[in-house]
């Protein structure tokens, strides 16, 4: 259950809002009122970061660094770049 604990507490409420609404997404829309589609990128986006998580062949960095991607607050390229710049500097 790690890969619970590592998700932030916002989607650890959804989750559980997830386990209430009995897998139901159009419950889940309706709790949070917005759109069916809206909630299943939601779902998506958190199904990447457990298994991002669960790789268990990936630094703990490359990992907070996808999990940026994954949440959109960077792009792939530099996300890949970083991890590229850091793995160089990391051997030298």
């Amino acid at each position: 259950m790690n890969w619970f604990l590592t998700l932030d507490q916002a989607d650890q409420e959804f989750v559980k809002q997830l386990v209430h609404a009995s897998g139901s997404l159009k419950q889940l829309a309706k709790v949070y009122q917005v759109s069916y589609p809206t909630v299943r990128m939601r779902l998506n986006k958190i199904i990447q970061k457990i298994d991002l998580i669960e790789q268990n062949d990936t630094s703990t960095f490359e990992t907070k660094i996808m999990q940026l991607v994954i949440d959109e607050k960077i792009s792939l390229d530099l996300a890949k770049q970083i991890i590229e710049d850091f793995k160089e500097e990391k051997h030298e």
